[in-house]
């Protein structure tokens, strides 16, 4: 029995690195913008090696490198947090607006705290690294009740962060002192407060441990697509669903590919710091009209039956006509779908149906609207529509309307201001 314990033990991770996941500048650089977070995971894990005598293919640390495309959390991350022994977030201004490290840090207090109501309580198997400074009076009440000085590991680092120090030639043995400190934190922590391994948690029923601080900017996700039931016959059932909520197009040729697109395109939003509302456009029809200024951008996900649908296309032109600058169209392609529309045949249609969208945009928004074929590409592309769309929003949406000024207009996704001919889209 002792022998699984200490078996069982040494399968835990030392380290659970949390980390906010930093968006590509372009969707085909090569370079993966956090792949200087993956080097400081390797040092550490190199460090813990050599500081414990952890078994050969043990784990050191985990890190959600190898989610996979458009999962939130996977079944690895919820079990590396409910088994390893330290807790590192990551500190960064991204970190603290980040819905998926609140729900990380959540995960790991909850653990704690049900440690604590069966033993005496001891100091948080925390440690925080700052990979970018914070200013204090920034910091959610879970972090700045930790009263961490980051001092102690050098006025560079707290200055700089590990970011800083790993960015510039200058301080490289100053990055490899603080990571070894850091390593050397991380191993005495573990044994000064030994936890428990606990159980794999909910995801999607955890609070963000920093929901009082977020603030969260706002996206409204429309996705306009059949159910099941209105398929027309021949149609591939399996990427659609009771609702149109639960489409992906993906699933015909990616068998691994079982969420829901509109909950996809949500978890990305959720990465790039946005708070998503997730509708189907008959819900947008029949719910945005009721006089509400919109809070944020709206994006679009298209299936192209719905250009060919009488029902959906009086929705389509209703959207279209009411010359919304922020919104961006994405239109997911089926490669296996023998009557996929592709090419000249696809922007013919959306000019029949969107003229007025099609020919406001330009660039990667208008690449999106040319058929994605990959959810790969899907990934890779959907950022840069929702920062389009963002920079749309706040240049064409004032904040407060000059006083004695006529009230806005209401249309389909909120009010839309009456605007001079030289601002118009």
């Amino acid at each position: 029995m002792a022998q699984e314990r200490s078996e069982a033990h040494s399968k835990r991770p030392y380290f659970f690195l949390s980390y906010a996941h930093t968006p590509r500048l372009d969707p085909y650089d090569a370079p993966d913008p956090d792949m200087w977070v993956h080097r400081l995971f390797r040092d550490l894990c190199e460090h813990v090696m050599y500081m414990t005598v952890t078994p050969a293919g043990a784990p050191i640390g985990f890190m959600d490198r190898e989610t996979r495309a458009g999962e939130i959390w996977s079944n690895q991350t919820s079990e590396a947090l409910a088994t390893c022994r330290v807790f590192v977030p990551m500190y960064s201004p991204r970190y603290f607006i980040s819905d998926t490290c609140g729900r990380e840090w959540s995960a790991f207090s909850q653990r704690q705290a049900q440690h604590s109501r069966s033993s005496p309580p001891g100091l948080p198997a925390i440690v925080p690294a700052l990979w970018t400074p914070v200013p204090s009076h920034n910091l959610p009440p879970a972090a700045r009740s930790l009263q961490y000085d980051h001092e102690r590991f050098g006025r560079e680092y707290a200055t700089f962060g590990l970011y800083g120090l790993i960015k510039l030639r200058s301080y490289r043995r100053q990055y490899e002192e603080t990571t070894y400190r850091l390593a050397q934190t991380i191993v005495a922590t573990a044994a000064q407060n030994p936890l428990p391994a606990g159980h794999p948690l909910d995801f999607t029923q955890l609070p963000s441990a920093f929901e009082q601080r977020t603030g969260l900017r706002r996206i409204r996700i429309v996705v306009a697509a059949p159910s099941r039931e209105e398929l027309p016959p021949g149609r591939p059932e399996r990427c659609y669903g009771p609702s149109a909520l639960d489409w992906n197009p993906y699933r015909e040729s990616d068998t691994d590919t079982t969420r829901p697109l509109a909950e996809i395109a949500a978890t990305i939003a959720e990465r790039l710091d946005y708070r998503a509302t997730v509708e189907s456009l008959d819900e947008v029809a029949g719910g945005l009209l009721a006089g509400r200024r919109p809070d944020g951008p709206t994006l679009m996900l298209l299936d192209k039956l719905v250009l060919s649908d009488p029902k959906r296309q009086a929705l389509l032109t209703k959207v279209d006509e009411a010359e919304l600058p922020w919104l961006g169209v994405v239109v997911p392609s089926n490669p296996s779908d023998p009557d996929d529309e592709t090419g000249l045949e696809l922007q013919t249609a959306l000019e029949r149906r969107l003229p007025r969208t099609v020919r406001r945009v330009r660039s990667v928004p208008r690449a999106a609207m040319a058929g994605v074929p990959t959810l790969a590409d899907f990934v890779a592309l959907l950022p840069h529509v929702i920062q389009w769309a963002a920079a749309q929003f706040l240049r064409f949406t004032p904040s407060h309307p000059p006083p004695g000024s006529a009230p806005p207009r209401f249309r389909l996704g909120g009010p839309v201001e009456e605007a001079s001919d030289d601002r118009r889209p």
